[in-house]
């Protein structure tokens, strides 16, 4: 692997875990849409509106993420996207504010009304912001955007076969990840019921969105001959498979009502849809413009790789403490309360340590990437100073709490 790849494999990586974990939001808006009416109906809005609402803003952090790392390592490739899948983009960015937002109004509603119409809206929003990303992603594949500003069509670059069987794929696999993650939340909380309901949910999508897969070769076959002839071979052929493999394992564990492990076997199906598609496509980005041909010069693409691997070692823990207290049940509703409310001045006085020491790491890779790596002068001051910010810092973390012993 050369070091114009490694960006890429973070966007990538990025790309998995925004498909993971925002398609399952996505998904439980769009269940909130298929709810049915009476008291059934309602639980299962409410259900899934409170178990997505600790970690949607999470979730979405991950297309930022994707974003800014495609923008900064391969700038022109970023560039000719955003201009000619403008509308998509612009629609999915609209979806996700109303998705948010809905959020925010829901908890204020006061009436039946008002709760039917955000309801309402975040559903439909739920539904075309997944379309809109799958088109966009089609367009890219089918080899629709070529290089320049604006120089591809805005319209027929993402409204083709290709990217209609990506957006329906990427509305039923968020439809099926939601299914399988509320059904969990349901079993954990003892609802069975509600449990039972989306275990049907989720078999049912589970067969629409591994239909669509399976169907969508013949598309590709017709559509995007170039990508169906290298997804039928080598190692994206590998990566089909598993993903074909990892799919039934989740729909069997989901049938038995194992729906934790079926969390993880759900989300290795969708993680190695992407890994045939990127290992079909390599090294071409777009038309014409190969992988290296598009990256930034080597020391941008090394501030890069040491900013994602250095924010890793602060961002990977938090996010642990996040899923770690979802999936626990400790932000579940009706969880037992503190005994007493934790005040910033506690909160920051508990969790010094450990930021300290994440912080270190963080300065110890920089000045590594920057010291060792990099060839511009800039880069090895910045590398000198994160060396004694790491000097500094690990001191701060090793040294020994303040307990009083010393005072008068």
């Amino acid at each position: 692997m050369h070091l114009y790849d490694v960006p890429l494999a973070f966007v990538l990586i990025g790309l998995v875990l925004y498909t993971v974990l925002a398609g399952a939001d996505f998904g439980a808006g769009a269940w909130q849409l298929l709810a049915g009416r009476g008291s059934a109906g309602e639980r299962i809005r409410d259900h899934a509106h409170h178990s997505m609402g600790p970690v949607w803003e999470a979730n979405h952090v991950w297309l930022v993420f994707v974003l800014t790392v495609m923008w900064t390592a391969y700038p022109t490739a970023f560039g000719s996207i955003a201009s000619t899948l403008s509308v998509p983009l612009l629609l999915a960015a609209i979806g996700i504010v109303v998705r948010g937002a809905a959020y925010a109004l829901r908890t204020g509603a006061q009436t039946r009304r008002e709760l039917r119409a955000i309801d309402g809206a975040s559903a439909i929003s739920s539904i075309a912001t997944p379309f809109a990303l799958g088109a966009a992603v089609g367009g890219i594949a089918s080899g629709r955007v070529p290089v320049g500003n604006a120089a591809g069509d805005l319209f027929s670059s993402w409204l083709n076969p290709t990217s209609v069987l990506i957006g329906c794929l990427a509305i039923a696999t968020s439809a099926y990840l939601a299914a399988i993650y509320l059904a969990a939340d349901a079993e954990r909380l003892g609802e069975h019921e509600l449990a039972q309901a989306f275990r049907a949910r989720a078999l049912a999508a589970g067969i629409v969105a591994g239909a669509i897969a399976l169907g969508g070769l013949a598309v590709l076959h017709a559509d995007a001959h170039a990508l169906y002839r290298e997804l039928v071979r080598g190692g994206a052929l590998g990566a089909l498979i598993s993903s074909i493999v990892a799919g039934v394992l989740t729909l069997a564990l989901v049938w038995r009502r194992r729906f934790e492990a079926a969390r993880y076997t759900a989300a290795v199906a969708v993680a190695a849809i992407i890994a045939g598609w990127a290992l079909a496509q390599y090294p071409r980005l777009l038309p014409g413009l190969t992988v290296a041909q598009a990256a930034a010069p080597h020391d941008t693409l090394v501030a890069i790789v040491v900013a994602v691997i250095a924010g890793g070692a602060l961002l990977f823990p938090s996010l642990g403490l996040l899923f770690g207290l979802l999936l626990s049940g400790r932000l579940d509703r009706g969880a037992a309360p503190a005994e007493s409310a934790p005040t910033a001045r506690s909160l920051l006085a508990a969790s010094a340590a450990g930021l300290l020491g994440r912080g270190a790491v963080a300065a110890m890779l920089i000045a590594v990437g920057f010291l060792t790596v990099a060839d511009a002068p800039w880069a090895h001051i910045i590398g000198v100073l994160s060396l004694f910010a790491f000097i500094m810092l690990g001191f701060a973390a090793l040294a020994p709490p303040d307990n009083g012993l010393l005072e008068d």
